[in-house]
């Protein structure tokens, strides 16, 4: 089984996006739910961008046990040098180093050419080098939409000069699987095995997951990720959605995170906390309704074996399975509540019930099952203990 690393960007990419602003402490609490939680490298901010960033960095690498800690940084000896001032030397502190993908960027965003894109990559990851870096990360912004003969060179260089690590970012959700795919195939058949070569997947099509697992099939060895997704505009390959694929489908892929699963969902929460994030109905893995019907059809079966509609199951998240009670649902349901409270269900009495509690019931409302279940009990004179009569 293919060991896939997993570098968390929640802390940085995932927060610099509108509204996801969090404190140093906030973030402290968060890598280290993220290091419990098994993921390999923890991005803590971008230091040279403010005083909160920096102190957040602090924090985070005198923390942390086991997982590494990763520093943004623009190609600027500025940048490189407060990282190494606020992370040090140590072996687990990877440096990125952001470089100029594609035209586009060297022409609307930096206005340099090509060959400054090269000098000043050269000059940065021997200055990371100089201050003792020993993990340096070459972060291609837009490289997704830069040529491969340019994707190439700037990789070249970096390694000649001493990084140990490559990022492919698909920075403006652009790529297909396809392409994305023969991107990383185009680098990882010119660097040599032992350089780490990750994915950075934007979602603005959707194809954020997707494009990371056709990076990973052909030769990527980690993924960036960020717990819900959160990031820039629509966000980025969600770390608990990578984590269920790789998880659920381990034998067909042949690859696994070794993430503990079940601690995703408290981290969710401590998240969802500090940036005031509201728990959508229909995110995969994390969503209200990830583990919720109120189907007749579908809860009918559930009843039987829960496997009939449920191919992931809530405990492995941390979630509990919810069969809900609304104008969807069907008499199964009351069959199975009647039955808990030891009461006789007739084909009469559930054919009231059902007009009574479902049918009349306005589409947009939904019971908890111990909700009506007491409600059926009052009604029906028992008590939910015991099942005796009243």
């Amino acid at each position: 089984m293919r060991r896939i690393r997993v570098f968390d960007a929640t802390l940085r990419d995932g927060e610099q996006a509108p509204g996801n602003a969090m404190s140093p402490e906030q973030k402290l609490a968060l890598a280290l739910k993220l290091e419990e939680i098994g993921v390999d490298v923890v991005e803590t901010g971008y230091p040279g961008s403010s005083p909160s960033d920096f102190k957040a960095t602090q924090l985070i690498a005198q923390s942390l046990t086991r997982a590494g800690f990763a520093t943004f940084n623009r190609c600027s000896r500025e940048d490189i040098r407060l990282s190494m001032e606020a992370a040090g030397d140590d072996p687990r502190h990877q440096v990125q180093v952001c470089c100029t993908g594609s035209d586009i960027h060297l022409r609307h965003k930096r206005g340099i050419t090509r060959a400054e894109g090269l000098r000043e990559i050269d000059d940065s990851v021997r200055f990371a080098r100089s201050l003792g870096a020993v993990d340096i990360n070459l972060a291609v912004e837009d490289a997704s939409r830069g040529e491969h003969d340019w994707i190439r060179a700037l990789v070249g260089t970096a390694v000649e000069a001493g990084a140990t690590a490559v990022t492919l970012a698909d920075t403006t959700g652009f790529a297909v699987p396809q392409e994305f795919g023969e991107l990383i195939a185009t680098v990882r058949a010119c660097v040599s095995d032992d350089i780490v070569l990750a994915t950075h997947c934007h979602d603005d099509l959707g194809l954020s997951l997707a494009n990371a697992l056709a990076g990973l099939a052909a030769g990527a060895d980690e993924v960036q990720a960020t717990l819900a997704g959160i990031g820039e505009r629509s966000g980025n390959t969600p770390l608990e959605e990578l984590a269920a694929l790789l998880s659920y489908k381990s034998a067909e892929l042949g690859m696994d995170t070794g993430l503990r699963t079940e601690l995703l969902d408290e981290a969710y929460v401590m998240l969802a906390d500090a940036i005031a994030l509201d728990r959508p109905r229909n995110k995969a893995v994390f969503g209200t309704n990830s583990f919720a019907t109120q189907a007749g059809i579908h809860q009918a079966a559930m009843l039987q074996n829960p496997v009939t509609y449920e191919f992931i199951k809530p405990e492995s998240f941390g979630r509990r399975r919810s069969l809900l009670v609304g104008r969807h649902s069907g008499r199964s349901i009351l069959r199975h509540l009647l039955a808990q409270l030891s009461v006789p269900a007739d084909d009469d009495l559930v054919g009231r019930l059902y007009q009574e509690y479902i049918a009349d019931r306005p589409g947009g409302e939904c019971d908890e099952l111990d909700v009506l279940r007491d409600r059926l009990a009052s009604r029906l004179g028992v008590t939910p203990a015991t099942g005796a009569g009243a």
